[in-house]
């Protein structure tokens, strides 16, 4: 007798449902899915307790006759593809023909249709999967599924769920998700009869849609907008908008491609690498972002949930949405420099269109971080800014890669508090003074600016360092009386096996026999900075890609470089040092975060301030 047997049909329903119907969200989900392919205009979702007592999708679409809400509980029916090669194509969010006799599988559902065109809709009622009748009856046009006793039949995959609150969650997640993807659709959402969402239909644009589900409607959210290049059939139009980078930790990227709302590290990793030195560590990228290709491209087929995709090149996807989140950064650094200093934008303003074409940024020539003499002299010692001399820092673009060697400097003077009124040369603010030798308070046209002294310089030595290093161009300062310094055997191995890296970076070293190691010269932003300190800072870095933590990021050793270089905390300036300091950042094409992902200034609005005292 064979032991091979097939499976009842009921059985095999509850066995696909285990892989497409895992929790109450998996029901709205398809039933989503289905009432967007059959082109609704308004959509309500109603749930009661946490899904498992009642789920009813109600939509507008185009409705079925009773000949098709029969077909559709039979598996593998399907209106959305008819042949092997539309397979590699898919235009439509559900095409498999599973997902409603997996739905009645394990369920109570009541399916009511009618199509435009005829007077009278059908109703057909099903018990775990048992048809039980079908009849006539008056209905609005379009389709309701009502399912009830949700995995009455199963009590082990019930056990299982999650609290109310959680599967409610789920559930509502969905329901951004595709409110999001469709910005025409009306969405209407209740729970236990209390309404949490209203989306109205056809009035949203992409944007203003997006303003609502995320909850930022001031404005802040930055634009993302790239179109693929003519030729490359692989490589996508990159659209959306994203949080600002200081938003709290709990944000989250929403990803979709071709309408698909879809989970994908390959994305995720390339929005991360796109916002790199503009996120605090532990902190991740929140926003919506759109990817548009060719069908051929995509292959939507590789998970039951069709929750996963495979793109035919991520490489090429993966650089797009890199570059495309890059330019919208730059972007938003001239919007928050026109709203920060009042100045026009570099270029012409881009207002976002979906799938706008945004050059990726160029790597500029390396410029002197400071034009001011008063900033110069905050970086030498007091003795050669008052002989005028110049610091290091104030020849950078100057011929050759080297400094002037010179002897070790104090600390820098500590001025003043500065005079009331004092004004910034050019950059629009009226600097008042500086609160906890920490921070830089101006009055700006609409209230109070606060910035952070540190985060400021850091971020602007940071981008000279990059541009330095990107054309092989670091300027170093060669110590007047080299350094020997004593290093463990895991350091030497170190300096051996990253010679050129470290060089790269403006470090000369050279062995002077046994433990020893003498250091002639340093970058010129770290002359003033002890020479143990700042080889401290390579062995931590080198040492972390040696012992299998990753490989090592130039920009990480040059964040750091910048970071020990930079004004400090608690150090005093005067106020044309102050100005000076703020007059860079508004030259700057990136100021707004430290390499580290702290953010630079806060804004305070004069509404701010006065609710502070209850007058607004």
């Amino acid at each position: 007798m064979s032991r091979i047997r097939i499976l009842p049909e009921n059985l095999a329903n509850q066995i696909a449902a285990g892989e497409v119907v895992e929790r109450p969200a998996s029901v709205v989900k398809e039933l989503l899915e289905n009432a967007i392919d059959a082109r609704a205009g308004q959509v309500a979702i109603q749930v009661e307790g946490d899904g498992t007592r009642l789920i009813r999708v109600i939509d507008d679409g185009a409705g079925m006759d009773q000949d098709d809400v029969l077909l559709c509980l039979e598996r593998h029916a399907t209106s959305k593809i008819t042949s092997l090669a539309e397979l590699g194509a898919i235009r439509t969010l559900g095409f498999r023909g599973e997902a409603v006799p997996s739905i009645a599988s394990v369920s109570r559902l009541r399916i009511t249709s009618r199509p435009a065109g005829q007077a009278l809709g059908t109703q057909v009622d099903l018990r775990f999967g048992r048809l039980l009748k079908v009849h006539e009856m008056g209905s609005s046009p379009g389709t309701s599924f009502e399912v009830t006793d949700l995995f009455g039949n199963v009590p082990a995959r019930k056990k299982f769920l999650k609290s109310t609150r959680t599967e409610l969650a789920h559930i509502e997640e969905v329901v951004k998700n595709y409110a999001l993807a469709r910005p025409e659709l009306g969405v209407s959402f209740t729970v236990d009869g209390r309404e949490v969402l209203r989306l109205p239909s056809g009035l949203d644009t992409p944007r203003s849609r997006a303003e609502r589900i995320l909850g930022k409607g001031d404005g802040s959210l930055v634009a993302v907008g790239r179109q693929g290049q003519d030729g490359n059939a692989d490589e996508p139009g990159v659209s959306g908008y994203l949080l600002p980078p200081d938003v709290p930790a709990a944000a989250r990227l929403r990803i979709f491609v071709n309408g698909r709302a879809i989970h994908d590290r390959l994305i995720t990793h390339a929005v991360g690498e796109g916002l790199q030195n503009y996120l605090m560590k532990g902190r991740g990228a929140g926003g919506v972002i759109f990817l548009a290709m060719p069908q051929e491209s995509v292959d939507v087929n590789v998970h039951p949930t069709k929750q996963e995709v495979r793109f035919h090149k991520p490489a090429v996807v993966h650089q797009a949405v890199v570059v495309a989140v890059q330019a919208a950064m730059a972007d938003y650094q001239q919007t928050l420099k026109q709203e920060i200093f009042r100045t026009p934008p570099v270029g012409p303003a881009k207002a976002y269109t979906p799938g706008y074409a945004t050059p990726a940024p160029a790597v500029q020539e390396s410029l002197p971080l400071f034009k001011t003499a008063a900033v110069a002299a905050a970086l030498s010692s007091p003795q050669a800014g008052a002989a005028g001399e110049r610091s290091p820092a104030s020849r950078e673009n100057e011929p050759g890669l080297e400094a002037e060697p010179c002897l070790p400097a104090k600390q820098p003077r500590t001025p003043a508090m500065p005079e009331e009124g004092a004004v910034a040369p050019s950059s629009g603010l009226r600097y008042l003074g500086q609160l906890l030798d920490t921070y830089l308070l101006c009055a700006t046209e609409n209230g109070l600016l606060a910035v952070d002294q540190h985060a400021a310089h850091e971020r602007l030595l940071f981008e000279v360092l990059k541009r330095q290093f990107a054309g092989k161009k670091i300027v170093r300062q060669t110590l007047l009386f080299p350094k020997v310094i004593e290093c463990t055997l895991e350091e030497i191995q170190i300096l051996r096996q990253y010679a050129g890296e470290i060089s790269a970076l403006g470090v000369e070293i050279e062995d002077f026999g046994g433990s020893s190691q003498v250091v002639k010269a340093v970058p010129a932003v770290l002359g003033r900075s002890p020479v143990e300190e700042v080889l401290a800072g390579i062995f931590a870095r080198f040492g972390e890609a040696g012992s299998g933590k990753g490989g090592i990021r130039a920009e990480e050793v040059l964040s750091d470089m910048a970071c020990k270089a930079a004004i400090r905390a608690g150090q005093r300036l005067s106020p044309k040092e102050a100005e000076a300091l703020l007059d860079e950042m508004q030259r700057a094409e990136v100021f707004s975060h430290c390499p580290h992902g702290r953010p630079v200034a806060k804004s305070f609005t004069s509404h701010d301030i006065k609710k502070w005292f209850y007058r607004g």
